[in-house]
């Protein structure tokens, strides 16, 4: 078999054709961001969002290249907002929302010096299980950045958002089976199948499912605000030591769980775990504030702060796990209010 750059190649296999899915922490093309403009996903005043996703973006394309998505009005929006920044570009693919970590596609890599163009996996989409119509046009986000980048398309026709996957770039995959395994996603596809598909898709030898969500999450367990793979054979995850919170049990049984787990190359994880903030609320509701929701690019990490006690030890645990980058903390009070992180407003691209 043979992959040719934007060519939509259903029912093909990424694996058999010699791709991989890279790490987080590998160089990157560029970052993607989608423009917010859904007013009824954020709690408070919405014209506090831009504004924060402005800062972010500046901040990010210090490091590498930033390509900011949205049409029409929302271009112009941002246009106005980070608009001749430098190493920002604008790029016209409208949008229902901002989350691109779960719209966007999940791009892999030639392995073993394979002489093969760049590609892209695209999931379905449906909104969480369909909490927050209409979705119609963050369906077609991942194709249109995957079309535009020259990609070959791979599309599983499986529902699966960016945030519900990690990988150590050696053949391991952790996966929440809550927000796969469901009903609201995949009905009627049994577990056994929907690790065949993960395993073909995204050209992996192992995975790892496991359990947990924050309180006021609405994806259902997203891995990335759970655990995170700093290395291959070692993970951070989040750890609620406030036995009154509503996160503490869930996060110790998912702590238990990653100690017991066995990677792609045999070795048993490391865990190392990262306190979260206790109770962290807007208006009365509980927000899934977390700083496991950082991002990784070249030769930085970003990481979420909230003004609470457990920002510096996250920064300095999150410095130790990735040495020689710069380690930048990024207020995300704000950008929280609509129950998502650092992470999940951004989409990487691989080199």
């Amino acid at each position: 078999m043979t992959a040719t750059p934007g060519y939509e190649a259903d029912g093909k296999n990424p694996a058999a054709l010699g791709y991989r899915l890279p790490a987080e922490w590998e160089p990157h093309a560029a970052t993607w961001v989608a423009w917010p403009h859904r007013r009824a996903t954020f709690l408070g005043p919405f014209a506090d969002i831009p504004r924060a996703y402005a800062r972010i973006i500046r901040a990010l394309a210090r490091h590498e290249p930033v390509r900011v998505i949205g049409t029409g009005g929302v271009l112009d929006e941002a246009s106005a907002g980070v608009g001749g920044a430098p190493g920002v570009t604008l790029v016209d693919i409208p949008t229902n929302d901002s989350w691109i970590r779960d719209t966007g596609p999940v791009f892999l890599v030639p392995g073993n010096g394979a002489d093969l163009p760049p590609a892209a996996v695209t999931w379905e989409w449906n909104a969480w299980g369909g909490k927050y119509p209409p979705w119609d046009a963050d369906a077609q986000v991942a194709r249109s950045i995957a079309a535009r980048e020259g990609c070959t398309i791979f599309a599983p026709g499986l529902v699966l958002e960016g945030g519900a996957i990690e990988t150590d770039g050696e053949g391991t995959l952790l996966v929440n089976a809550r927000c796969v395994e469901t009903d609201s996603r995949n009905p009627g596809v049994a577990r056994d199948r929907l690790e065949e598909i993960l395993r073909q898709s995204l050209c992996v030898d192992r995975v790892l499912w496991t359990g947990g969500e924050l309180a006021g999450d609405d994806t259902d367990g997203h891995i990335d605000q759970l655990a995170r793979f700093v290395r291959p054979g070692v993970v951070v995850a989040a750890r609620q030591p406030d036995r009154f919170d509503p996160n503490h049990q869930a996060l110790a049984e998912n702590i238990a769980l990653l100690e017991t787990f066995i990677d792609a190359k045999g070795r048993r994880l490391e865990v190392i775990p990262i306190d979260i903030p206790p109770r962290f609320s807007y208006g009365g509701v509980q927000l899934p504030a977390s700083h496991l929701n950082y991002y990784v690019g070249n030769r930085f990490v970003a990481v979420p702060v909230f003004h609470e006690q457990s920002d510096r030890r996250a920064l300095d645990t999150l410095a130790a796990c990735f040495p020689g980058r710069v380690v930048e903390p990024v207020p995300l009070d704000v950008v929280v209010r609509g129950r998502g992180g650092l992470h999940c407003i951004t989409r990487d691209q691989p080199a």
